[in-house]
C-alpha cells in the first residue's frame, strides 16, 4: 500500500516537472536549458521565451508552420508573426531539432546527428550566466554581471528594427523566398556615403536614387538606424543626418528589410497587418533578375504592371524558366574552347543594371573591337556599347534581367548582344564586316607598288608618334609641380562612372587650335570643334579652377559624365593635363536660349516652341534635384545656360560644376551664386539654400519666354497702361520714363487677369489668353518668396502637363517684387544717365523693409556672378 502511494507521488511530481519545464520563460532563460520545438508547440506553438511585454518571442519555428518543414531558431515580432532575426538560416533543423544554452553560449544542434552544431555563437569571454530577450527584440547573452557578452542586434540577417543600427559595412541578406529563409542573392549594404543594393556582388540600386530619400549632408556614413520617423542614414557620432527617408511619425511596430524579392522594403504595423510604408527600387524592372536569366522586363507605365519576355530570335524554355536561342545553331553558355562565336544583338532600348554602377572595360573604341574583347575573355557573356562615347561594357557576371524601359533617356543609344557560339563557320562579331572569298582582280595588279607607299606611310606615322611620345614626356616634366597636376598619374588611381579621356593635342587639332569661340562664362571659354569620325563638339576650357589633385577634378567629372537626361548637356569627355582641365560636351546646334529668344534679327519662337522648352527645362531641373544619384542643384539657372538642340529641344549645361571654381575665384562669392535677375531672395538673406533656389531662376526664365524680352532690361510700357497706372498706384516701377520690371508688370497684371498685356507682340496674337495664363501662373508660383510656397520642379513638370492643378500664387509672398522693382527703376535711372553697366549683383544684408518686403538689397555696379554655388 505505502509503495503503491510513493509511485503515485513520484508519477505525480514527475508530470509536475515536465509541464512546468516546458512551459516558455519570459524574459530570461539561464544555461544548461534545452529547448525544440516538440516540446513546446503545445503550450506556444514552439515558443520557450517571451519578452517582458510579450512583444516578441524565440524559439524553433517553420515559416510553414507544419511541423514537418525546416526549422530555424528565430526572434518573432509577436502581433504580426515577423521574423526580424534567423540564427541558422542556411542550416536548418527538423522539428526534433534542439537549441542549446550553455556556458559556453547558445548552439543548434539537428537532433540524432550527434553534437556537432549547426549553428552557435562565437567564442565569448567569459561564462554564460542568463540569456535575455528584451522588448526592443534584442536577443542578449549576459554574464554574472549582466554585462552583454553577445547580442543579436550585432548580427543582423535580412531585417533591423526600430532602434536597431546598422554599421557601416554590415549589410542586410534577403532571404531565397518566403518560406526558404537561407541567403539570397540580394544584399542591402551600408555604405561609406550611401547604402547600396547588389546582386551577386553588383550594385544595382542606391537609397538616394529613390525620390523619398533626402541628402542632408556629406559627412562620411557611420551607420544606418529605423527611427519612429522614418529611416536615417547617421554620421558624426550619431549626431548629423545623412540620408534620411522621411515617413509619418509613429511608435509602432516598424522595420526595414531586404526582401527576397529584391527591394528594401519599410513597413509598419497597423494594428490589423503590415503596411509598406517604402521601397525602392520604385521600378521593379530595375530589380536583377526579376525575369530570369536573359528575360527582357517590361514594366506598363500606366498600370506599374511587370511582365516578361524573352528578346528577338530567343524563345522561353518552359523546362528550365529561362531564354535560351530560337536557332539550333545557336547555344549557351559558350565554352572557352569555342571557335566559332557569334552575338546575338539585343536592339536599342535594352539596358542591363550593371551598366549603370560599373566603369566600362574602354572608352572611345569601336564596336568590333569591344566584341573582341569579349571573345578573347572567356568568362564574358556578353557586351554593351554606347554609340555616342563608344565605350565598352563587358557582362562577366550572369545575366540579370534586361530591363527593356521605352523612350528612356538613359539608353537611347546603348545596344547589347549576347556572346553564344555558332556551328557555322561564317559567323561573325559585332562590327565586323563579312569578308567574301573572292579577292579582287584590280588589288593583285596594284599591290606590288602601293606595297612600297604603305610602308613609307606607316614608317612616317611611327616616326611621328614616337615625336609625339618624347614631346608630351618632356612637358610632364616641365608641367608636373607642387600644387599642380600630373599628367602621367591619372592611371594611378580608379574613379568609377569616368567618362572618356581625350588627350590635349586631339581637342588642340578638333578645335584647329581653340580658333572659334563659341561661348564664355565663369568657368571658361567654349570653343566649337570637330572630333575624327565627324562628330560636333563644345570643348569648355576651364580657366577658374584650384583644386590640389587631379584626382579631385576626376571625381567631378565622373559624377557629371554619370548624369544622363534628353534635357540634360552631355559630358562626352574630359582631358586634364597639367594645369589645362578641359571638358568636352555635346554640341549644340541651336546655341543659347539667350541667343535665340532675345534676339532682334532671327526668327521669333513660336508659342509651341517657347512651351516645349519650359516644360523640358522643367524635367531636367527636376531630374537634377530628385531623379539622379546625387541631389545637385544648379544655382544658375537663366536663359545661358539653357541650350538647344535639333527642334529647339532645351538641354541645361553648367550644372554640377560648382567644385571646379578656385577658392581665390570663388571668395568673392562664398555666400552667393548666381547672376542679376535671376536671384532667389535667400542669396541675399541669410537664409539656408536648397533646390528651391533653382525653382525661383526657373520661374523668372518662364516669365521671359512669356514676354521674349529680359525680365530687367530697359523697357517702356504702352500709352494706355502708363495712362491707366498713373490714375492707379498698384505698381511700384513706374517712373516718368516709364521703366518696367517685368516680374512685378505681371504680377499686376495677374491680378487683373490681362495675360495677353504680357504676351511676346511678335507673335501677333498667335497665342490665346488661357495658354500665357498658364505659364504666367506657374511663373509666379515659383517666384514666392518663401522657398517652402514654391512648388519642386517635379511638380511644375505636373502643372504642365495637367496630371498636377495650376498653383495659384500667394499676394502674400509676392509683395517683394514691389520693393525690387521699386530698386530696379532707381538703379536703372542712374546707370542710364551715368553710361554705367547694366550689369549689377546684390550684396547679402538683411535688414527690414516696411515696403512689403522683410528683406532689403543694395545694389552696386559689377561685374555678372556666374557659375553654380
Amino acid at each position: 500500500m505505502r509503495s503503491a502511494f510513493l509511485s503515485l507521488l513520484f508519477l505525480c511530481l514527475y508530470i509536475l516537472f515536465v509541464s512546468v519545464s516546458s512551459a516558455p520563460s519570459t524574459e530570461f532563460v539561464y544555461p544548461n536549458f534545452t529547448a525544440s520545438n516538440l516540446r513546446f508547440v503545445d503550450s506556444s506553438k514552439g515558443a520557450f521565451l517571451f519578452s517582458r511585454s510579450s512583444i516578441f518571442k524565440a524559439g524553433l519555428f517553420s515559416p510553414r508552420g507544419d511541423s514537418s518543414s525546416d526549422f530555424y531558431f528565430s526572434v518573432i515580432h509577436v502581433d504580426s508573426d515577423s521574423t526580424i532575426w534567423t540564427s541558422n538560416r542556411d542550416s536548418p533543423v527538423s522539428s526534433s531539432g534542439k537549441m542549446n544554452l550553455s556556458p559556453q553560449g547558445i548552439s543548434v544542434i539537428e537532433d540524432g546527428k550527434g553534437q556537432t552544431p549547426v549553428w552557435s555563437t562565437p567564442v565569448l569571454p567569459s561564462p554564460v550566466y542568463s540569456l535575455r530577450l528584451t522588448d526592443a527584440g534584442n536577443l542578449l547573452l549576459l554574464d554574472r554581471f549582466n554585462a552583454t557578452l553577445w547580442e543579436s542586434f550585432r548580427f543582423p540577417t535580412d531585417t533591423i528594427v526600430l532602434g536597431q543600427r546598422l554599421p557601416l559595412g554590415m549589410f542586410l541578406s534577403g532571404s531565397v523566398s518566403r518560406y526558404d529563409l537561407s541567403t539570397g542573392d540580394y544584399k542591402f549594404v551600408v555604405g561609406e556615403s550611401d547604402c547600396l543594393m547588389q546582386w551577386k556582388g553588383q550594385n544595382y540600386w542606391k537609397l538616394r536614387m529613390h525620390t523619398g530619400a533626402n541628402v542632408d549632408s556629406n559627412f562620411p556614413v557611420e551607420f544606418l538606424t529605423v527611427t519612429t520617423s522614418g529611416l536615417a542614414l547617421m554620421g558624426r557620432n550619431g549626431t548629423t543626418v545623412i540620408i534620411r527617408v522621411a515617413l509619418p511619425p509613429s511608435s509602432d511596430f516598424r522595420v526595414a528589410k531586404m526582401d527576397s524579392s529584391g527591394k528594401f522594403i519599410i513597413s509598419r504595423f497597423s494594428g490589423k497587418s503590415m503596411v509598406t510604408e517604402f521601397s525602392g527600387p520604385m521600378d521593379s524592372c530595375s530589380v536583377p533578375f526579376v525575369c530570369g536569366k536573359l528575360g527582357l522586363c517590361h514594366l506598363d507605365n500606366a498600370s506599374e504592371n511587370r511582365s516578361c519576355s524573352c528578346p528577338d530570335e530567343m524563345r522561353l524554355d518552359a523546362e528550365k524558366r529561362t531564354c535560351v536561342p530560337a536557332s539550333q545553331s545557336l547555344s549557351l553558355p559558350v565554352s572557352c574552347e569555342a571557335s566559332n562565336i557569334s552575338y546575338l544583338e539585343l536592339g536599342l532600348g535594352v539596358s542591363y543594371f550593371s551598366t549603370q554602377f560599373t566603369d566600362p572595360v574602354e572608352h572611345g573604341i569601336e564596336l568590333s573591337t569591344c566584341s573582341d574583347l569579349c571573345s578573347k575573355n572567356c568568362s564574358c557573356l556578353g557586351v554593351f556599347y554606347e554609340n555616342t562615347s563608344r565605350s565598352c561594357y563587358l557582362v562577366n557576371d550572369s545575366f540579370g534581367s534586361l530591363s527593356l524601359v521605352k523612350n528612356s533617356p538613359d539608353n537611347h543609344d546603348l545596344i547589347g548582344y549576347v556572346k553564344m557560339s555558332m556551328k557555322k563557320t561564317n559567323a561573325q562579331p559585332p562590327g565586323h564586316t563579312h569578308r567574301g572569298s573572292n579577292f579582287p582582280l584590280i588589288a593583285l595588279v596594284l599591290l606590288p607598288s602601293s606595297g612600297f607607299f604603305l610602308l613609307m606611310a606607316l614608317g612616317f606615322l611611327w616616326w611621328r608618334r614616337c615625336a609625339l611620345m618624347r614631346y608630351s614626356s618632356i612637358r610632364e616634366k616641365q608641367v608636373t609641380r607642387p600644387g599642380s597636376f600630373g599628367s602621367g598619374d591619372l592611371g594611378s588611381f580608379h574613379i568609377p562612372g569616368l567618362p572618356q579621356k581625350f588627350e590635349f593635342e586631339e581637342l588642340e587639332q578638333a578645335t584647329e587650335n581653340f580658333k572659334m569661340q563659341i561661348g564664355s562664362g565663369g568657368f571658361g571659354s567654349v570653343y566649337k570643334g570637330t572630333l575624327p569620325d565627324e562628330t560636333l563638339v563644345a570643348v569648355k576650357k576651364i580657366t577658374n579652377h584650384g583644386l590640389p589633385g587631379r584626382q579631385e577634378f576626376c571625381t567631378e567629372i565622373a559624377v557629371i559624365g554619370n548624369i544622363r537626361h534628353t534635357n540634360l548637356v552631355k559630358l562626352r569627355g574630359f582631358c586634364a593635363r597639367g594645369r589645362q582641365l578641359l571638358l568636352v560636351y555635346e554640341y549644340m546646334n541651336h546655341g543659347s536660349l539667350e541667343k535665340t529668344l532675345f534676339s532682334a534679327n532671327g526668327p521669333v519662337l513660336e508659342w509651341q516652341e517657347r512651351f516645349d522648352i519650359a516644360l523640358g527645362t522643367a524635367r531636367g531641373l527636376a531630374y537634377l534635384h530628385s531623379g539622379c544619384d546625387q541631389k545637385i542643384i544648379h544655382c544658375d539657372v537663366k536663359p545661358e545656360n539653357i541650350l538647344l538642340h535639333d527642334h529647339f529641344q532645351p538641354k541645361i549645361s553648367d550644372f554640377g560644376l560648382s567644385k571646379l571654381l578656385s577658392q581665390e575665384e570663388s571668395s568673392l562669392f562664398t555666400t552667393m551664386r548666381g547672376t542679376r535677375g535671376y536671384l532667389a531672395p535667400e542669396w541675399i538673406t541669410n537664409a539656408a539654400i536648397s533646390e528651391k533656389a533653382d525653382v525661383y531662376s526657373y520661374g523668372m526664365v518662364l516669365l521671359e519666354l512669356v514676354s521674349g524680352r529680359k525680365n530687367c532690361s530697359f523697357r517702356s510700357r504702352s500709352n494706355s497702361v502708363a495712362e491707366e497706372n498713373q490714375q492707379n498706384s498698384s505698381s511700384t516701377t513706374t517712373t516718368s520714363s516709364g521703366l518696367v520690371y517685368f516680374p512685378l508688370y505681371a504680377l499686376d497684371m495677374h491680378e487683373q487677369g490681362r495675360y495677353m498685356e504680357l504676351a511676346d507682340p511678335r507673335l501677333e496674337g498667335r497665342v490665346t489668353s488661357q495658354e500665357v495664363g498658364k505659364l504666367v501662373r506657374i511663373a509666379l508660383c515659383c517666384v514666392h518668396e518663401e522657398p517652402a510656397l514654391r512648388p519642386t520642379m517635379a511638380a511644375v513638370v505636373g502643372m504642365f502637363e495637367g496630371s498636377i492643378p495650376l498653383g495659384s500664387p500667394r499676394m502674400e509672398s509676392l509683395n517683394f517684387l514691389r520693393f525690387y522693382g521699386l530698386r530696379f527703376a532707381e538703379s536703372s535711372m542712374v546707370e542710364g544717365q551715368n553710361g554705367e553697366s547694366e550689369n549689377m549683383v546684390f550684396h547679402r544684408r538683411e535688414s527690414s523693409n516696411s515696403g512689403g518686403s522683410r528683406h532689403s538689397a543694395s545694389y552696386v555696379a559689377s561685374q555678372e556672378v556666374s557659375g553654380p554655388r
